[in-house]
């Protein structure tokens, strides 16, 4: 690979991470702007109504940590620009708990609609649970200057927090295939969504 080749690769990342963030950020602004307009209380958006304030934080941290967070695997950016790479990193520790523990807090104490209980609740809790873990790691890895972990429990937490871009991602073509997924299906098509962020992250890791 030439260095210009290389340098269109990295260039490509941040620009792949935000368009893989686009459909949640989006889904996440429309419902943000339902529960601040006023919007009409019907049954399927009833549960959010009925505490929202932990929605609204999960939206906002979430979109946060997956746009911004796009930026920080940019090497030659990081070398250019460390206070910005700090001070960004900063927020993302605190965006990214925020998004994980507030997913957590609306897992166990929300109103579930029929088929979000069970083993896809069991499925965000483990890895909303996992992401918290990752970035505290992280977190803790560059406390000691270990810049080779914190990297990698960095990788791995954002690669969980980008669930929701790879579960739209897939689901797309599984409908188109065999319509729109539900029950069981839908359960584990949302659990591979994080199986595959993960193992490309360890792939990443490692090369």
């Amino acid at each position: 690979m030439t260095h210009q080749s290389g340098q269109r690769t990295v260039t490509l990342v941040p620009i792949l991470l935000i368009m893989l963030s686009f459909v949640p950020v989006v889904a996440g602004a429309v419902r943000l702007t339902e529960l601040t307009g006023g919007a009409a209380i019907t049954p399927e958006n009833a549960r959010f109504f009925a505490a929202p304030l932990p929605v609204m934080l999960h939206i906002v941290g979430a979109s946060t940590y997956c746009v911004l967070g796009a930026f920080q695997f940019v090497p030659g950016f990081r070398r250019r620009r460390p206070g910005w790479h700090r001070a960004a990193g900063r927020l993302l520790i605190v965006c990214g708990l925020l998004a994980a523990l507030t997913g957590l807090w609306m897992t166990l104490f929300s109103p579930l609609p029929a088929g979000d209980d069970g083993l896809l609740s069991g499925f965000r809790i483990l890895f909303g649970t996992a992401m918290a873990a990752c970035i505290l790691l992280g977190l803790a890895a560059i406390r000691r200057r270990d810049i080779t972990r914190h990297r990698a429990w960095m990788i791995r937490g954002y690669a969980i927090g980008q669930g929701a871009g790879t579960q739209a991602l897939i689901h797309l073509p599984a409908a188109l295939v065999i319509g729109t997924p539900d029950g069981l299906t839908r359960t584990l098509l949302l659990g591979a969504a994080w199986v595959i962020n993960l193992a490309v992250a360890e792939w990443i890791i490692r090369s």
